[in-house]
């Protein structure tokens, strides 16, 4: 494939977009944050999950990705440690809008805590790698991987965005306890479910 060309351009484009826009983890807890936090609080959030993951991208195409090929047990360390991170933040999610955790105070991922997450979400590591295996020629590596991680932070403010903006906008109908209770319910159920199916194909590659 010859890279940095129009076509590339609108191909890593579209790929991108659609892994981004599409619900994962990252969409399912930002959208919960702007309900439950709105969009001010929720801004280190969105901001950790804009910059944090093609951070990662990066240290995959420069480096980490031969390492996770000669070693694939951490790979899969690593989606284990994922799956059992996002089984306990979809369970706080789940409780959110409870009468106890209502006397408690709830704070929105931090930018730290959210690049980080990045490390953990199993979406994350296929949509990078796919990009990676795709969207970069051995004639133009550096060239290529700086692109994918450009196009990458661009298309993440602007999906991320949305769905921090949906979850504020949601307030208006999810104004009372019980509706923000059974949203944080399903957002909850709906984390679980978008990761299942990445999460068990890596694990099975790996075994």
């Amino acid at each position: 494939m010859e890279p940095l060309n129009l076509e590339y351009y609108f191909s890593l484009c579209l790929f991108t977009f659609v892994a981004g826009i599409t619900p994962g983890p990252n969409n399912m807890m930002l959208m919960t944050s702007g309900l439950n936090h709105g969009i001010r609080k929720s801004i280190p959030h969105y901001l950790g999950i804009c910059v944090g993951f093609p951070v990662m991208v990066a240290a995959i195409g420069f480096g980490m990705g031969a390492v996770f090929s000669k070693y694939p047990s951490i790979y899969l360390y690593l989606k284990i440690s994922g799956i059992t991170y996002l089984v306990y933040l979809a369970w706080k999610i789940a409780n959110a809008g409870s009468q106890n955790a209502a006397q408690k105070t709830k704070e929105p991922f931090t930018f730290i805590q959210a690049a980080a997450f990045q490390w953990l979400n199993p979406k994350a590591w296929a949509i990078a790698m796919g990009a990676l295996a795709a969207f970069t020629a051995k004639e133009n590596f550096t060239a290529s991987v700086l692109t994918v991680i450009f196009v990458y932070l661009v298309m993440g403010f602007i999906c991320m965005g949305f769905w921090l903006k949906l979850g504020q906008s949601l307030k208006i109908f999810l104004h009372t306890r019980n509706r923000v209770q059974f949203f944080n319910i399903t957002m909850a159920v709906l984390l679980v479910m978008s990761v299942i199916p990445m999460a068990l194909t890596g694990i099975n590659n790996v075994s």
